[in-house]
């Protein structure tokens, strides 16, 4: 089973020997891929969705692997009991979404070692949610595939709130800057590229707002351009 480069990259944040959920599992593949490699011995799997379920527990019956998981059939992390695993996947939902799954059960996502996340969009409210709400963002990583750059953040709950100098950093984690990240560059000029396109469409138009959009989009391009490499 070859797994595409954002799944590849999520595994490659899984620590060694750790007893893993993955919730909103689909098919299963990153704990099938763990559990093949031997990196892992034991992994739950989850999702909301009974068809996803099935194909996951397809998935894990050719490759030999029922005695080593436990599949569940429920909402986000609420299938999991405080301390039943040691690490948690949550890849492919909205930052929206995951931010209310992680809120919805906090026994179990406070006592995790590590929370690995993948939204595929409102990433901004996601790092909001996490850094107001007693997490450290540890890590974070960007992947490329295809013409896509998917953004992954490794969370851990400490107690402690930290606080931004800048909203820019809600937008663009500061642990890809400090890490320099390879696709840093590419990532930010996406996001201009995207501020750019709002401009366009509303400069010279009036009415409700417009002029505090205008405002705000200059001012993210701004500031998203000081932070390039």
């Amino acid at each position: 089973m070859k797994l595409t480069d954002r799944l590849l990259k999520i595994a490659s944040l899984v620590t060694k020997d750790k007893r893993v959920a993955d919730i909103g599992t689909d098919h299963g593949y990153i704990p099938v891929y763990l559990l093949n490699k031997g990196f892992i011995d034991f992994a739950i799997l989850a999702d909301v969705n009974k068809g996803p379920l099935e194909n996951a527990r397809g998935e894990v019956r050719n490759n030999n692997l029922l005695q080593k998981v436990d599949l569940r059939l429920g909402s986000g992390i609420e299938v999991l009991e405080k301390n039943e695993v040691d690490e948690v996947i949550i890849a492919g939902m909205g930052g929206i979404l995951i931010s209310e799954l992680l809120e919805a059960k906090t026994e179990v996502a406070h006592s995790v070692e590590k929370l690995i996340l993948q939204p595929m969009q409102a990433q901004r409210e996601l790092r909001k949610y996490l850094l107001n709400n007693g997490y450290e963002i540890m890590d974070e990583v960007l992947v490329k595939e295809d013409f896509r750059i998917y953004e992954i953040i490794i969370a851990k709950y400490t107690g402690e709130n930290t606080l931004v100098e800048s909203e820019v950093f809600y937008e663009v984690g500061k642990k890809l800057i400090e890490n320099k990240d390879v696709l840093l560059n590419e990532f930010i000029d996406k996001k201009i590229f995207m501020y750019s396109s709002i401009l366009s469409k509303i400069e010279g138009k009036s009415g409700e707002g417009i002029a505090k959009k205008i405002e705000d989009s200059k001012f993210a391009i701004n500031e998203l351009e000081k932070l390039k490499l």
